[in-house]
């Protein structure tokens, strides 16, 4: 943090940012954009480019991104993952490697916002896209790959069964990301989170729906050492 740096009277109408998080848990402050208003982002923007705080935005809109690159012009801008991270720069990787699975296209933004958050949180990490369960062979030609990572993340929609089909193969722990995608029963991702708690295979955490930013965050914790 800045010396001498203090927040602004307009932030503490709407925010307290937690300065202090990384010297406490060892991992950076995060700013959820999707429920602000693009002013109070670029506020918060403004006040952490003052600060000189890492941070990450995540669920951010096009609109929201703008904002912050407007106060943090060498921020880094993923529009899939809709996250923008500062410094752009990800900090130097130690502990294991962190492998994040899509099982489909679809299921692409919510596994770059988990791969993205492990990588600034300072893990090695891999995308492994479109691999569902409705063609098999297609995870298993990835299996050495998903043996090496010291945990693996898997982003699904629909049945959600790609969490349990890796955890059989794999002795890394498997956290399992549902996604809101799929058909009218999926439930806008309750069938794939369901089926994911009830996973036949042992070693699997499940986060909440769409949670890729949860997903990375404790593929990063699992993978520090």
């Amino acid at each position: 943090m800045a010396e001498g740096w203090e927040p602004g009277p307009e932030l503490a109408r709407i925010a307290h940012l937690d300065h202090d998080r990384a010297a406490r848990r060892g991992y950076p402050e995060a700013v959820l954009c999707e429920p602000k208003s693009v002013e109070q982002v670029a506020l918060i923007a403004a006040e952490v480019a003052a600060a000189g705080t890492p941070t990450l935005f995540t669920r951010a809109t096009p609109e929201q991104a703008a904002a912050v690159l407007a106060a943090l012009s060498d921020a880094h801008h993923d529009p899939v993952a809709r996250v923008v991270a500062w410094p752009a720069a990800a900090p130097e990787p130690t502990g294991g490697l962190v492998v994040v699975v899509s099982a489909g296209t679809s299921d692409l933004p919510v596994a770059r916002e988990a791969e993205l958050t492990a990588r600034y949180l300072g893990r090695r990490t891999q995308l492994v896209v479109d691999v569902g369960v409705a063609g098999l062979h297609r995870v298993l030609g990835h299996l050495d790959l998903l043996r090496s990572a010291r945990v693996v993340v898997v982003a699904a929609g629909m049945d959600g069964a790609l969490p349990s089909v890796v955890a059989g193969l794999v002795s890394a722990p498997v956290v399992a990301v549902p996604t809101s995608v799929g058909y009218g029963a999926a439930f806008g991702g309750v069938a794939p989170l369901l089926s994911m708690l009830n996973a036949c295979a042992p070693g699997v955490a499940v986060v909440n729906i769409d949670n890729g930013y949860g997903g990375g965050h404790l593929a990063a914790q699992i993978a520090s050492s």
